[in-house]
């Protein structure tokens, strides 16, 4: 698993290799659908993507805060934002990556110890 972030480039670089689009084509198509999401976003509807999960758009209410470095309360004013909800799919595939993962390294710690009990 690597710590690589997926990118826009990324997106329409999988468009292009997986649709036969071109890259200009693809760029524009991945350009249009995160358009689309903003705009629906923004005006304060909810975009759900079928066993990915939705993005919502929530009400916060004012709250106190403090100033880290004073200590110092401040009022933070109500607002709305956006937040993510992966579905039950995307929970199971990356319990499951992460189970994956753990064990593999379970396994590479034992067999190295095994290795150096046999060098001993």
């Amino acid at each position: 698993m690597s710590n690589k972030t997926l990118t826009r480039a990324d997106l329409s670089e999988t468009v292009f290799r997986k649709l036969g689009l071109s890259r200009t084509e693809s760029s524009a198509l991945v350009d249009m659908v995160l358009e689309e999401m903003c705009n629906t976003i923004a005006s304060g509807q909810s975009v759900k993507i079928s066993s990915f999960g939705s993005f919502l758009v929530r009400d916060k209410d004012e709250r106190v805060g403090r100033n880290p470095k004073t200590g110092v309360e401040v009022p933070i004013s109500p607002r709305k934002v956006t937040v993510f909800k992966p579905s039950n799919v995307l929970k199971e595939r990356v319990l499951e990556a992460h189970e994956s993962k753990r064990g593999a390294d379970t396994d590479e710690a034992f067999t190295a110890e095994q290795e150096m009990r046999a060098a001993e």
